[in-house]
């Protein structure tokens, strides 16, 4: 049952039953992960300054099987000032900047580590130095290295203090603050990951997301009463201040982030998931001015949470936090472990999914991002790209294939078809397989990440089907969540699943490629067999006809396809064609002529870049269909441009 109440009056609700106390942050009796680093932050919000000021203590488990003595750390918050990387990449039209000619002063942001200490190695503040991986962009400042005085061993376990200050820009890139509304995304110094025999601590980029190593967070962080917070693990105290704060505390196992959201408008509205692993607490803060839209959030979250939990794996954390963000901000859309941020409007009409669309796509990143944890910088596709395409199918199953985004009574459209328009509007300039920030634009990065992978992955059905697929999600999920995979490690799996080694050569053109695929049928033609003879009454294959169809492969793409042809004595026959020559010619001799052929009658190959050549009737009125062609590009450019801004 949905339960609601006013926000002031939740802790004392909570200390009163002894929630804070009994809550565990997982539905596991033991470690999920291995457990590398444990944060602990004390952090003090300065609601009116939009800033904080905090000390962390950073236990890092040397794992890496040798000798380590200097880890790098992100700074992410750095990249919000005009010198940084990010902000150039975005000036010149990035994904997540907004491509400004100015930068306000509102709009600067930064983290500053004002010490650094190192258990039995005192003070190192002086050997911090700034180092940029990427581009050697020396003013960027979003990586920090320290080297110690001795290396730490294998096994051995390094504990690191810092004391950091925080500026919050206006909202840019999910971050940052927007009127009294305050999001803490990566605003915490953040150690590397030690991956593949080297530190992977990429700079901040205009068009990257994240990479971190699991283990614990306890989490203090104080602000004004009147401030309710939402925050990545679970509650697990509160402590009212002499000044008129209060400190929160958090805690969260087996996370490789944490992120905090802050404002004095949010209503609390909570919900329970019984998932296969245990209870699960929904907790929804939303703004007072989309109180309305409260149920749709909780509905679309707690339907995601059982689809996913049905085809690829349980969700093991006690608690599941939606933030409903400023209406007007950067900070819509955003995922963090047990932690996600939505956007909705007062006026979303019922029939347009946009909150839906939202809400599980942030959820779905909780497994394909939160416990299948793997490198956003270099791999994007494997986070966004998968997710993608499971929320194509997750929202195909709860609200229709050709109705999961708009659903009005004389106008529909599917998440799939948005996914494929946003990949063909820059189909053949970047692998999926590029690194996030090497892309030639924000718009191929977007369309191939996000809509290509899914398309990929749909089209991959028509050879897999569409049930092997989903047990081979199943089971990278499961082999895989708390690790970092890489992209083979996930074609792999595939091909054992499908029991396909064959699939190399599709993954070497859709995966690591850039050709697209598109068929067509060329031509066809009905001619008398005796066509010097007069025909034998009005039917002109009375004496028998040779027919032909003409497919052409007119991409660089080759995939098999299979061919309708239908005539016109009511029979039809469907071809295989393995797409290897640029064309091929279907020949038939009967007493009947060709009125129809199609590649792909059962419409499974969504890749196909162009579906309106893929089909020919040898009788009737085309105009129509060229307009009606036109308005629909038209609608797909639309929607594509606009959720474009999303990703």
């Amino acid at each position: 049952m949905l339960r609601t109440w006013h926000s002031a009056a939740l802790p004392l609700l909570c200390i009163a039953s002894g929630l804070w106390a009994q809550s565990a942050a997982t539905n596991s009796a033991k470690p999920l992960s291995d457990r590398i680093v444990a944060y602990t932050i004390d952090a003090k919000i300065d609601v009116n300054k939009k800033t904080v000021d905090a000390t962390e203590t950073l236990a890092y488990r040397n794992a890496t099987g040798q000798p380590q003595d200097t880890f790098p750390f992100h700074l992410y918050l750095n990249a919000f000032r005009p010198e940084s990387t990010f902000s150039l990449e975005a000036h010149e039209g990035g994904t997540r900047g907004g491509g400004e000619n100015k930068y306000p002063p509102e709009k600067i942001g930064g983290i500053t580590v004002q010490q650094l200490t190192v258990d039995g190695m005192g003070d190192l503040t002086s050997a911090m130095q700034f180092t940029a991986p990427d581009d050697g962009n020396m003013q960027d400042h979003t990586v920090m290295q320290v080297k110690l005085p001795r290396a730490i061993a294998p096994g051995e376990t390094v504990t690191f203090h810092l004391k950091f200050h925080d500026k919050f820009p206006v909202s840019i890139a999910r971050n940052g603050y927007k009127r009294d509304f305050i999001m803490g995304g990566q605003w915490f110094p953040k150690v590397g990951v030690w991956w593949q025999g080297a530190w992977n601590c990429h700079q901040y980029h205009a068009s990257t997301e994240f990479f971190a190593d699991f283990g614990t967070f306890d989490v203090k962080l104080n602000a004004p009463k009147r401030y309710i917070i939402g925050a990545s693990g679970i509650p697990t105290g509160v402590e009212d201040q002499s000044d008129g704060t209060q400190t929160r505390s958090f805690h969260g196992e087996d996370i490789h982030d944490f992120a905090w959201a802050a404002s004095p408008n949010f209503v609390i509205a909570d919900d329970t998931y019984n998932s296969s692993m245990g209870p699960v607490k929904l907790h929804a803060l939303v703004l007072k001015s989309h109180v309305d839209q409260t149920q749709r959030y909780l509905s679309i979250l707690k339907n995601t949470m059982q689809k996913f939990d049905e085809w690829y794996g349980p969700f093991p954390y006690t608690q599941m936090t939606l933030i409903d963000p400023e209406p007007g901000s950067e900070i819509y859309g955003m995922e963090y472990p047990t932690l996600i941020t939505a956007g909705t409007s007062w006026l979303d009409p019922a029939w347009v999914l946009g909150n839906e669309v939202v809400t599980e796509h942030e959820f779905g990143h909780q497994y394909w991002y939160g416990m299948v944890a793997t490198n956003e910088f270099e791999d994007a596709w494997l986070d966004e790209g998968i997710n993608s395409y499971t929320e194509t199918k997750v929202l195909a199953s709860l609200y229709g294939p050709r109705t999961s985004v708009i659903n009005g009574r004389t106008v529909a459209f599917s998440d799939l078809e948005e996914q494929r328009t946003m990949y063909l509007g820059n189909p053949d300039f970047d692998p999926m397989t590029r690194f996030a920030w090497k892309f030639v634009n924000s718009s191929s990065y977007a369309g191939v990440t996000y809509g290509k992978t899914a398309t990929v992955l749909t089209t991959l059905e028509a050879l897999i089907g569409e049930d092997t697929m989903r047990k081979a999600l199943h089971v990278y999920f499961m082999r895989y969540r708390f690790t970092h995979p890489t992209g083979t490690d996930f074609l792999n799996t595939i091909k054992e699943v499908s029991g396909r080694p064959d699939l190399d050569g599709y993954f070497a053109q859709a995966v690591s490629g850039t050709a697209v695929l598109d068929y067509a049928i060329q031509d066809v033609a009905s001619n008398p067999v005796t066509w010097w003879e007069p025909p034998k009454g009005k039917n002109e294959c009375s004496n028998g006809c040779r027919d032909t169809v003409t497919v052409h492969r007119k991409g660089d793409l080759i995939f098999p396809v299979i061919v309708e042809i239908r005539f016109d004595d009511g029979s039809k026959v469907r071809e295989f064609w393995d797409g290897r020559d640029r064309w091929t010619r279907f020949t038939y001799l009967k007493n009947a002529k060709v009125i129809s052929a199609e590649v792909d009658p059962d419409h499974l190959v969504w890749q196909d870049k162009d579906f309106f050549n893929n089909s020919y009737v040898v009788a009737g009125n085309h105009a129509a269909t060229h307009k009606l062609a036109n308005y629909w590009l038209f609608f797909h450019q639309l929607i594509a441009q606009g959720l474009a801004w999303l990703v």
